[in-house]
């Protein structure tokens, strides 16, 4: 189950980044990983050593000051870091999304400015489309940015949701206009909002409340965001356009789809590590549980599960690297990955027995977790509804 020793078909750069990162997981992140967790405390020194490798600007382009990955090698990436804490990689995945949708939409004055900045960690990015009264269904969004006479906007509304959303100086905010089409998914605009990292009101007219207390997914900062006549230019725009924000925000949850697949399967690999160690150790009725046929069916029914999802995962990530559209292939490596994350991780906390449930032992954590997978970047049901769809086109009679 070495991820290292499954690189036949990368670069030896992608070998050599993806070591380097797996070194960091095991000597920085690990060690502190569940002790953070259970405080609920931000990964100030993780984050801080993710800039210095260059994370944060893995898949930017050398031209802006990134090292211009492909989104397989940022996907290998965060399935090592979500091995070591799941959290750590959601302070990257939001700032990912917001740089690639930079890169493929952003006017060439919007890259400059901040592609370089976001590349070394100093501009950190949070992408914002949920509010409280809509979650999947995109197209009830009601925060409204109104365009003033002298050509800028205001904005009010409320957000919900924000990973990152205390410690980012820049959100991508999906808003709808009086400006577009007819069609209620081209009258929505996605604006760059800058603001100061904290909580309270952190921009004229943006006010992050605080943190939200969740089961799991602990450390890193999910916040609200509210908006009350926020002043913003035109500039702003992502892509100087009004009335696209709606397909900025699809390509960008596209490959955010990858990330959480990525994520869970980093999940998965570590609940299986941390079975087939536990099963070998602990003994009944005279030899280790992993010789009992139940334990031992159980075992590779994770392992199996472990490999099918990080396969869909490199698939799905491939796919959006060859210059397709991989909406499909992204939602079938995010549900899949997602459940397979789930029943793995539950079967390793059953092999724990009562240890299990212990907050000493990191399968605790980890039980948790898996539950964000399921609903972070839609539902399983929302994953199928896209591929239901794509197949009835594709096979229509």
């Amino acid at each position: 189950m070495d991820r290292l020793a499954q690189t036949e078909e990368l670069t030896e750069d992608q070998r050599e980044i993806l070591k380097v990162v797996r070194q960091f997981v095991e000597e920085k992140i690990m060690p502190v990983a569940t002790e953070l967790e259970h405080k609920d405390e931000y990964p100030t020194d993780i984050v801080e050593g993710l800039k210095e490798l260059g994370v944060f600007g893995l898949v930017i382009p050398e031209e802006y000051g990134g090292l211009g990955e492909s989104l397989l090698t940022y996907a290998l990436c965060v399935e090592e870091i979500a091995r070591g804490w799941m959290s750590v990689s959601g302070v990257i995945n939001t700032h990912f999304i917001v740089a690639y949708m930079l890169m493929q939409h952003g006017t060439e004055e919007q890259k400059q400015k901040y592609l370089p900045k976001m590349a070394t960690g100093e501009v950190r990015g949070a992408f914002s489309m949920s509010e409280p009264g809509l979650g999947s269904d995109v197209s009830a969004v009601s925060t409204k940015a109104e365009r003033l006479s002298d050509g800028s906007y205001s904005i009010t509304g409320q957000k919900m949701w924000l990973t990152n959303g205390g410690s980012s100086n820049l959100v991508a905010v999906l808003t709808k206009t009086d400006e577009g089409a007819d069609s209620v998914y081209r009258n929505m605009t996605t604006f760059l909002v800058e603001k100061q990292p904290g909580f309270g009101e952190t921009a004229q007219g943006v006010t992050v409340p605080g943190k939200i207390d969740k089961m799991g997914y602990k450390g890193i900062d999910t916040t609200e965001m509210i908006f009350d006549g926020h002043r913003i230019v035109a500039g702003q725009i992502l892509g100087g356009d009004p009335g696209k924000g709606f397909y900025q925000m699809m390509d960008g949850v596209e490959v955010g789809r990858v990330n959480v697949a990525a994520r869970a399967c980093g999940i998965a690999v570590r609940a299986f590590e941390l079975g087939i160690a536990y099963a070998q150790q602990r003994e009944t009725f005279g030899k280790p549980i992993a010789r009992h046929q139940a334990i031992l069916f159980r075992l590779a029914e994770m392992a199996t599960k472990v490999e099918a999802a990080h396969t869909m995962m490199v698939r799905a990530a491939r796919k959006k690297d060859s210059g397709l559209r991989n909406d499909v292939e992204a939602g079938m490596a995010k549900m899949l990955a997602s459940e397979y994350c789930k029943e793995v991780v539950e079967a390793s906390f059953r092999i724990h027995g009562g240890y299990g449930y212990s907050k000493e032992y990191e399968i605790e954590r980890l039980y948790r977790e898996a539950a964000f997978m399921l609903i972070g970047e839609g539902t399983s049901e929302i994953q199928k509804m896209i591929i239901g769809r794509s197949l009835l086109k594709e096979y229509a009679v």
